[in-house]
């Protein structure tokens, strides 16, 4: 049985110990593709509050006030770092008493967590990393988000010994279906900002999505292989689902949209697996959103029942996740 190298067995040969990503959502951040600068709306399946809850708490606080990193200040700065320290210590405090977990990685998850003016993300970063049993940070961005500022500030947690991550949404490798989802942003030059990323000694994690319209197994598959040849040190890969409140919710009620199926998910994962070398390390193969705002597809509501026919599937290849 060939067994992935996943978050749990990564971080067992790194730190000799349970390591638990911590994951934080703080109002006040974007992404340039929604506040008009790349373009406007979003990416066409994006609705945060669906995957970080984080993001109602304190929500009238911030007044929907958003950051972007052509600002000199930030008035949000403050609350911001209220809001870390209160989601930080809320789940901290769960993973040590019902899992004994005591070493941590603080995860910015939602938006673009490096579109914002360097000294917020100092100051954000610097008080992540300054929290007891903390061994470094994931951060959640997209590749026209990441400057040579940007990274000389996260090469320095490197050399005082951080473990850094930075994860880039890339989705898909084709131009056509990175206009369609609205990204607005192309493949030039991403091969380029990996290497660059790497060469500071900060782990490159790449995230894909399986189902996009008008995408095939083949093309799904190839985006792998072509972000693989990328030496990132890591993969995410997640199906596209629909929720309320999307332009996709809008394509697929009108027939625009067919979403994956489970079986044809978990047919696309095993041939994903086994083009996966053994030193990446594979951090999600599935997703969903276990509320009301899911609208298809349905197996997407509940995570630990696409996980349990996934790791069957995988396993019936000799692959074990």
């Amino acid at each position: 049985m060939r067994l992935l190298l996943t978050v749990g067995r990564y971080f067992k040969q790194r730190f000799g110990c349970k390591v638990r990503k911590i994951p934080i959502s703080l109002n006040g951040f974007t992404c340039p593709n929604i506040d008009g600068t790349v373009a406007k709306g979003g990416c066409i399946y994006c609705k945060n509050e669906s995957f970080s809850p984080s993001l109602a708490l304190n929500k009238k606080d911030f007044n929907n006030f958003k950051i972007n990193s052509k600002m000199s200040e930030n008035p949000l700065l403050e609350l911001q770092l209220k809001d870390l320290k209160e989601q930080f210590t809320h789940h901290t405090r769960f993973y040590k008493d019902e899992f004994n977990i005591g070493k941590y990685m603080v995860y910015f998850q939602s938006f673009t967590n490096t579109y914002a003016p360097i000294s917020t993300l100092k100051a954000l970063y610097d008080t992540a990393l300054s929290y007891k049993n903390v061994v470094g940070l994931s951060i959640g961005t997209r590749v026209d988000c990441v400057d040579d500022k940007v990274l000389d500030l996260l090469e320095g947690y490197v050399k005082q010994g951080s473990e850094i991550w930075l994860e880039y949404g890339i989705q898909s490798i084709y131009e056509d279906s990175l206009k369609l989802t609205n990204r607005g942003h192309g493949m030039e030059g991403v091969e380029e900002l990996f290497a660059k990323t790497s060469a500071r000694g900060i782990k490159v994690c790449a995230h894909l999505i399986y189902g996009l319209p008008n995408e095939s197994p083949d093309m799904m598959l190839t985006s792998l292989k072509t972000i693989l040849s990328y030496k990132v040190h890591s993969i995410k890969i997640h199906p596209l689902y629909v929720v309320k409140g999307t332009m996709l919710a809008n394509m697929y009620k009108a027939g625009n949209y067919t979403p994956i199926t489970l079986e044809s998910y978990a047919d696309l994962i095993v041939e994903s697996m086994k083009l996966v070398p053994e030193d990446v390390m594979v951090q999600r193969l599935s997703a969903g959103v276990h509320d009301e705002s899911l609208i298809a597809p349905k197996w997407c509501f509940d995570k630990n029942v696409q996980m349990k026919y996934i790791r069957s599937r995988l396993r019936s290849e000799g692959i074990d996740y």
